[in-house]
């Protein structure tokens, strides 16, 4: 009589613990599934935050638990409900690709999924500038020198034209043109794909043109690295150099504590100020796509320079 043999298949039991590599998968899962720049580098950012904490602390199984003992430590750092909440939704969906790549267990994820945020009270308003803290942040790169020009160029980009870094570093000729005896950014691709066009001042404009013209450039991005030697290299900026470009020239004019996306307050604040209506500011800053055309919103941020 035949002896039957019997096939074992091996079934993968979902994890309790994740190690590094099991978290890194999860991570490149959850960035992968995310189309927007901005999008990607907030979870990602989240995201490694979360595994530095969760792998400096005992081995525990990650869980309602453990995701909760998270929460607790971000709020003892004093971050802003908004904030806590953002990296909580990060750690979510980190814990809903592991489950979904086979990496943990569904109920622990369907436990870590259900952890709510921190309750907000009131909403926080943000940080700008005055038109004379506007222009003074302007004025001070040197104006003589090449890199000078670049970071004034860059900063009156930021300010009058309200762009993200991801924007500004993309920038490139083809971007500018002139439409109804206007300088204008079109068909600039902002956040989630939307498209639009953005108002460009005379005085933007010249700055552009100086900093062009002194670094010899014609084709490409507009914004390139500066060397030692006082030249123009590379094909491109990073969006961690406009950080850095915001910071330095913020901490010689004696503004503490601004970061490049104040800036873009800072052109909401004075748009509005010269009589910009909410729909066309929110345009401008690309937060949705207006029926309204964007020719109809003023072309300048409230502050001009001589």
């Amino acid at each position: 009589m035949a002896r039957k043999q019997h096939t074992k298949t091996k079934r993968r039991v979902p994890k309790t613990v994740l190690r590094l590599p099991d978290l890194d998968q999860a991570k490149s899962a959850v960035l992968n599934s995310l189309s927007s720049i901005d999008a990607q580098r907030g979870y990602r950012h989240a995201i490694e935050e979360f595994i530095e904490w969760y792998c400096s602390e005992p081995r525990l199984s990650f869980s309602k638990t453990v995701v909760l003992r998270y929460r607790i430590h971000l709020e003892s750092r004093h971050l802003a409900p908004g904030t806590v909440n953002l990296r909580l939704g990060a750690v979510r969906r980190l814990a809903y690709e592991a489950s979904d790549c086979g990496l943990l267990s569904p109920d622990l994820a369907a436990g870590i999924r259900r952890v709510k945020g921190v309750k907000k009270i009131g909403v926080r308003l943000g940080n700008w500038l005055t038109p004379e803290q506007s222009q003074r942040l302007w004025n001070t790169p040197d104006g003589k020198s090449l890199k000078g020009k670049r970071d004034r160029a860059l900063l009156a980009i930021l300010l009058a034209c309200g762009l993200r870094r991801h924007e500004a570093v993309n920038l490139n000729f083809g971007h500018i043109q002139q439409r109804e005896d206007h300088w204008a950014i079109v068909d600039l691709k902002g956040k989630a794909g939307h498209t639009r066009t953005v108002p460009m001042p005379g005085w933007v404009k010249a700055s552009v043109d100086e900093w062009l013209q002194a670094a010899d450039l014609s084709a490409g991005r507009l914004f390139r690295r500066v060397n030692k030697n006082g030249r123009a290299w590379g094909d491109g900026l990073t969006e961690k150099a406009v950080w850095h470009v915001v910071r330095e020239y913020a901490r010689k004019a004696g503004i503490e504590r601004l970061a490049p996306h104040d800036l873009r307050r800072t052109c909401a604040r004075l748009c509005h100020a010269a009589g910009g209506e909410l729909e066309q500011i929110q345009f401008l800053l690309g937060q949705f796509q207006s029926k309204r055309p964007s020719g109809t919103l003023a072309a300048s941020n409230g502050f001009e320079v001589p």
